[in-house]
């Protein structure tokens, strides 16, 4: 029986979908052994440099940062920064595995992984990285001759990998309170379970204001009726411009009890539980609440994302039948009316949504990572 994990390296960074699910991780350890010693590892300039501290954990940083691609003056001098960094890096990185000893080395995804993960394997200290998306990013493909172990979401994620023997299909981890009521429960709770169904729709930051001024048209058209509960986040800036557009449009929220803008969904665990259909983008994160849930889905990928993650991530879902897909050039208010209406109102196709998306969710994602990385313990 392999021994608990006494001393863990997670490393990580660029997007709370990199950095979430490191921090579920780091939370079971601890459950599973009280005294363990767990440090975080990422950029200096990274997100992970506030969400690690806040859920109180050590965290170190090494220099490393992206490259990209343009010939602007600034641009060349960023990736001239960035080849330095990348130099430095390497030095910074067996500095920190040396200073704390980790029995294992657990990134998942981010360019800020990659010099721990290397620098690790070259140590001989067990490696495993996880890859929340549906098809590897590029630290990810650059970390695959030297990780012991490539932990993905779906098992359709194996055909992209040139070491698929490497491949631990463990999905992505969820928070816990996600579950921690029915459907029924959380409609209730939320006061939406008179018999009609609950839209939720969100946008990530980016692109999000184009996008909501299609969701103004949206609610202006089902203001007319209110054919089902809709709770829209807008973000701090797009709700205040929403509002302008719906009253140009002679449409007053406060007379359509049915139909809920917000700043933010702070309630998101209990939103996202009772939702029928969510309308989102399609990054890492809201796919892997999404299967876990067995919510069905009509996504809008992001086209501002690196090698257009979010697409094929969508694409995924789609070809399991679990979510319909309309890419930005296909969108309007009008469309995605319509769209969320064709799914809403057709109870065969909504049931079998929630079946082929509910196909695809790991609940125990977190526990098979777990298991994985005590499996590769030397």
């Amino acid at each position: 029986m392999a021994k608990p994990l006494q001393r863990v390296i997670f490393t990580c960074g660029g997007t709370a979908g990199h950095v979430n699910p490191a921090i579920a991780l780091a939370q079971l350890v601890l459950e599973k052994n009280h005294q363990a010693q767990i440090l975080f590892v990422g950029a200096e300039r990274g997100l992970e440099k506030d969400l690690v501290p806040k859920a109180g954990y050590a965290f170190k940083t090494v220099h490393i940062s992206s490259f990209h691609r343009s010939f602007k003056p600034a641009e060349i001098k960023h990736n001239l920064i960035s080849v330095g960094n990348l130099i430095r890096a390497p030095g910074e990185a067996k500095a920190i595995l040396r200073a704390f000893l980790p029995d294992a080395v657990v990134g998942t995804g981010g360019y800020a992984s990659y010099p721990l993960v290397k620098a690790a394997a070259r140590m001989r200290i067990p490696t495993a990285i996880h890859e929340s998306n549906a098809v590897p990013g590029l630290t990810t493909q650059m970390l695959e001759t030297y990780a012991d172990r490539i932990m993905v979401g779906f098992e359709s994620c194996r055909k992209h990998y040139r070491r698929p023997e490497k491949v631990v299909v463990t999905g992505t981890p969820v928070r816990s309170d996600f579950f921690s009521q029915t459907k029924l429960e959380a409609k209730k709770a939320l006061g939406v379970d008179d018999g009609r169904p609950l839209l939720v729709s969100f946008w990530g930051s980016l692109g999000a204001s184009g996008m909501n001024r299609q969701m103004a048209d949206f609610l202006a058209l089902e203001a007319v009726k209110q054919p089902f509960h809709h709770i829209h986040g807008a973000g701090k800036q797009g709700c205040p411009r929403m509002l302008e557009v719906l009253r140009e449009k002679n449409v007053d929220l406060t007379a359509c009890p049915a139909l809920q803008l917000r700043e933010y969904i702070y309630d998101m665990a209990p939103v996202m539980r009772a939702a029928d259909l969510v309308i989102c983008r399609a990054g890492a994160s809201t796919i892997s609440e999404l299967t876990a849930l067995g919510t069905p889905a009509l996504m809008v990928p992001s086209p501002y994302v690196t090698n257009n993650h979010q697409e094929k991530n969508a694409r995924a879902l789609e070809e399991a039948g679990g979510a319909a897909v309309l890419t930005e050039m296909e969108c309007s208010g009008q469309a995605l009316f319509q769209a969320a209406c064709g799914i809403l109102h057709d109870a065969g196709r909504l049931r079998s949504m929630e079946e082929a998306m509910a196909s695809l969710g790991i609940r125990d994602a977190a526990e098979r990572i777990y298991q994985t990385v005590l499996e590769i313990q030397k």
